[in-house]
């Protein structure tokens, strides 16, 4: 997950921003007159189409040059990557799937330092560039920025006669949810769907309260886990002990129909416009903000950037920087954004094809969706970010399946981060 630290400068994630290419000209092409194999390592590399939009457009543009791709199972992903770093593995480009990974990997030197490349582009308005300085150095540059909203499924809303607006609460979030769950058994539609990452609980709480999860002190999520575990003594989701042990796949619930809302990541447009594209899926679909606290003004959403960087052990170091500079570039941005995928580089023209993509909804609540007033980092960045993540995501499940009350796992979150990390 991602999706970790987003100053103001993070509204620059949203696409209604005009801004300007990355470095005053794209990449050069390849010309060195000898053929070129570029290892990258990438996740569920066919149900991530970015992957292959980026890599296709590398190779057309430098002549010679073959993208490999190492494939991982997107669960086994950050493990993976561990181990491979830890092992001295020569694979060229490393994809940081999330800004907990990179803190990592970034201190214990198993990254190149590209600090040229960003120093040498005009970076100022590439969405998510700070979670990657390190001390003013860096270690990768992003080329995708996303951030929460929400997805809704108009035919059974439209039916239930539930109308949203740019400024839902939590409370009126959680009448709906009762309000569009009807049947029961295997025929049963949930009126929401939480997915059983933390980040859907206690990053939100973060961001909308401005509470700090390197802190030590968690009792800002209170207030969400109350949201959490009202739904699923409402019956109006899939309760999380069912979710876990049945594996559910969020893309399922929502395209089969089985969940009439679904709050996630804009990640999954570009999933949501394969299936229907395919005929996979039948479910009309759109896009509404993230419900906000009541009394908010503005809406405050979180998110992740991802980004790629260049192993220290890569056989083509040069070329490897190549690749990340070309994907954080304009091209790199027009690429993915003509398969659903919002770049971390907007310009008005990307914004515009967006919105013309096949399949993407056209009304105005979902273009609102797509323009925040603020984005917050999903997790900040912290050498101590990815112990701390371990016990927040522990003591997560143990509240989820009512093992522990909310107060009392927060509080075992108090008392393990001070004792364990912060100590």
């Amino acid at each position: 997950m991602r999706r970790q630290f987003v100053k103001c400068a993070a509204a620059a994630a949203v696409l209604a921003l005009a801004v300007t290419a990355c470095g005053s000209s794209e990449p050069a092409a390849g010309g060195d007159g000898g053929n070129v194999t570029l290892s990258v390592t990438v996740w569920n590399l066919a149900k991530t189409p970015e992957f292959k939009a980026l890599f296709d457009a590398f190779e057309a543009a430098n002549p010679g040059v073959k993208v490999q791709p190492v494939d991982i199972l997107a669960d086994d992903y950050s493990d993976k990557i561990t181990t491979m770093l830890a092992g001295g593995d020569k694979t060229d480009v490393i994809t940081m799937k999330n800004v907990i990974d990179y803190s990592r990997y970034s201190s214990r030197g198993q990254l190149t330092d590209i600090t040229d490349i960003v120093k040498k582009n005009d970076t100022s308005k590439l969405a998510g560039l700070d979670s990657f300085n390190v001390n003013n150095t860096y270690f990768a540059m992003p080329y995708r920025q996303d951030f929460w909203l929400l997805y809704y499924n108009k035919g059974l809303t439209d039916k239930a006669g539930v109308k949203f607006s740019d400024g839902v609460t939590w409370d009126e979030y959680a009448k709906y949810a009762q309000q569009l769950t009807q049947g029961d058994g295997t025929k049963k539609v949930y009126g929401t769907y939480h997915h059983t990452w933390r980040s859907v609980t206690q990053a939100i709480s973060a961001a909308q309260t401005g509470g700090d999860q390197l802190s030590g002190d968690y009792t800002f999520f209170t207030d969400q886990y109350n949201v959490a575990l009202g739904l699923q003594k409402a019956g109006s989701t899939l309760d999380f002990g069912t979710a876990t042990a049945q594996q559910a796949d969020y893309r399922t619930m929502f395209e089969t129909g089985a969940t009439a809302m679904l709050p996630m990541g804009t990640w999954y447009i570009s999933g949501i416009l394969e299936a229907k594209e395919k005929g996979e899926s039948q479910v009309d679909w759109a896009l509404a903000p993230m419900p906000q606290r009541p009394g908010s003004t503005g809406v405050t959403t979180f998110g992740s950037p991802t980004a790629f960087a260049v192993n220290k052990n890569a056989d083509d170091a040069d070329m490897a920087k190549k690749f990340v500079e070309f994907a954080a570039s304009k091209a790199g941005a027009e690429a993915i954004t003509k398969v659903g995928v919002v770049p971390a580089l907007q310009t008005p023209e990307i914004t515009e094809a967006y919105f013309k993509l096949k399949g993407m909804p056209a009304d105005e609540l979902s273009k609102k969706a797509f323009t925040p007033d603020k984005v917050v980092l999903e997790m900040p960045v912290s050498e101590k970010a990815s112990d701390i993540d371990t016990i927040l995501n522990e003591e997560h499940q143990l509240i989820m399946v009512g093992d522990k009350s909310p107060a009392e796992g927060i509080k075992s979150m108090n008392d393990r981060v001070k004792s364990d990390v912060l100590s």
